[in-house]
């Protein structure tokens, strides 16, 4: 998945913070998340003119939006806000990250494995 932005290096840092894995990957314009340097993740490639997303407005659609599992919604939305996120109206545990893509914080249900043993 790759994710249009402004800025490839700075959303990657937050998105790695965000769901624990590194960044594996860097050129100009172009810098890749992911669990090791042989597995697929999320990739960010620098957008000249990006527009964001203003959820839920349909004149400027989400484009795209995650549903990050958690183990606690409130530390974890303390968490997301610390490193840029900001939350959205409309919605409950809607957050955008630090430039606009909107993404939601879920419950873990009981037959996941803890996300952060």
């Amino acid at each position: 998945m790759i994710l249009d932005c402004p800025d490839p290096e700075e959303l990657a840092r937050f998105y790695s913070a965000l769901l624990g894995m590194p960044i594996t990957f860097t050129s100009p314009g172009w810098v890749v998340v992911s669990r090791n340097d042989t597995t697929s993740g999320l990739a960010f490639q620098r957008v000249d003119g990006y527009r964001a997303p203003d959820w839920p407005d349909p004149a400027k659609p989400q484009q795209i939006h995650f549903d990050v599992m958690v183990d606690d919604l409130e530390d974890a939305e303390v968490a997301v806000v610390s490193l840029g996120a900001r939350r959205l109206v409309g919605g409950k545990n809607v957050f955008a990250d630090p430039i606009g893509h909107p993404f939601c914080l879920i419950p873990r249900p009981g037959w996941a494995p803890p996300v952060n043993p």
